[in-house]
């Protein structure tokens, strides 16, 4: 009965033996790993300068690190996290960035949105029409800064001239710090506005003619039609329009630099990129910039991780 018993035994573990060698096999053919020479290298590249940077970045967010000196390891805590949680600079800076997420986001959809409905209906000059709304995406963000920067130009600025001409006084729109930051949202808009038209031109053209043709037989109104129709099936581009706009918001600091070559952005828009880099590069205070760009990652896997999850229950992951 035993030696029954083993045999069983034995049989068992050379199927299995037999099953993994199968498996390892399979694995060892696949594509995935036939192609690993011509992938493998440039991913273990990046995975060190991208992947490794964030790790370190993450490590001494966790020491008092500063100055010209090496990162003391030995002690290892949250002060860093505290001192800018408890920071008004900080608070400040964040509340700025929360502003230019939800307002810039808002407004480019929205305005994207209905410059692209103008679009697909078909409206004189629409390719024209397209293309000055494409231009500012082809511009970078140094360059538009630039532009901005010239129109808002107290003294000779195009704003203040139209400003002046219709007889109100000259607006100083970087130098006032309560409108400033409405100021910078304004240019990014007329910067990204195109990218959100385009998205959403892409989809109302996907959708099928019926819809409308039906809806119209059914008496229903064209903003109707639009709103309880159209609009809903505009979800995806919407998610992916605003997931993007999002994380450029997070971490517009070419622009602001660009808008007065330092630092320091005009008062009243400082973000938490801009702080972050202010304290780092001009303070030396490596820890404490650490854990700014730390609570910023966060911050972007806020906004990516849903889209992503998204993604992935739409099976499109």
């Amino acid at each position: 009965m035993a030696t029954h018993d083993n045999t069983e035994h034995v049989a068992d573990a050379t199927d299995e033996a037999v099953g993994w060698e199968s498996k390892l096999r399979y694995f060892l053919n696949s594509d995935f790993v036939r192609s690993s020479p011509y992938w493998g290298i440039p991913f273990v590249l990046m995975s060190i300068a991208v992947y490794g940077g964030i790790g370190y970045n993450f490590a001494i967010s966790f020491t008092d690190y500063e100055g010209l000196g090496t990162p003391d390891y030995s002690t290892l805590d949250l002060d860093m996290y505290a001192q800018a949680l408890s920071s008004e600079a900080f608070r400040a800076a964040a509340q700025n960035n929360l502003v230019l997420l939800v307002g810039f986001t808002t407004v480019c959809l929205v305005l994207g949105l209905f410059l692209a409905v103008l679009l697909d209906h078909g409206i004189r000059f629409s390719e024209k029409f397209q293309t000055v709304y494409l231009l500012p995406m082809s511009l970078s963000f140094v360059v538009t800064a630039q532009l901005w920067l010239w129109m808002f130009n107290v003294e000779s600025g195009i704003l203040n001239l139209v400003v002046t001409t219709l007889g109100f006084n000259p607006v100083d729109w970087l130098g006032n710090p309560s409108i400033a930051l409405g100021a910078v949202i304004f240019a990014l808009i007329w910067q990204f506005s195109g990218y959100t038209m385009v998205v959403y031109l892409a989809g109302l053209q996907s959708i099928p003619d019926d819809q409308f043709e039906a809806a119209r037989v059914d008496g229903a109104s064209m903003i109707r039609t639009y709103l309880r129709i159209i609009v809903p099936q505009l979800k995806e581009a919407s998610v992916s329009a605003a997931v993007v706009l999002m994380v450029f918001a997070l971490k517009a600091f070419t622009f602001l630099y660009a808008l007065v070559g330092r630092y320091r952005p005009p008062n009243g828009t400082d973000i938490l990129a801009t702080l972050m880099v202010r304290r780092a590069f001009k303070f030396g205070e490596w820890a404490y910039s650490a854990a700014i760009a730390t609570m910023l990652l966060i911050m972007a896997l806020g906004v990516i991780g849903p889209y992503l999850y998204y993604q992935y229950k739409q099976g499109s992951l």
